[in-house]
């Protein structure tokens, strides 16, 4: 997903896609621990997308501080 199709979400679906991401990252790790991991790139993937949906989300928080 890249920033710019971020930056087109919601608030609310920024967070929401945070948590599914956090999910399935917390399985990715389940399964690499147990040696059933077939894509270990995927764990970097999504670590990087929760950075990038937190960064809007700091971007927008920021924002809001300004304009009040």
């Amino acid at each position: 997903m890249k920033v710019n199709e971020i930056r087109n979400l919601t608030t609310e679906e920024i967070n929401k896609k945070i948590e599914e991401t956090k999910e399935e990252l917390f399985n990715l790790r389940f399964a690499q621990a147990s040696g059933n991991l077939e894509k270990p790139s995927r764990i970097r993937e999504l670590r990087k997308l929760v950075a990038r949906l937190k960064t809007v989300l700091n971007e927008r928080a920021t924002e809001e501080s300004k304009e009040a």
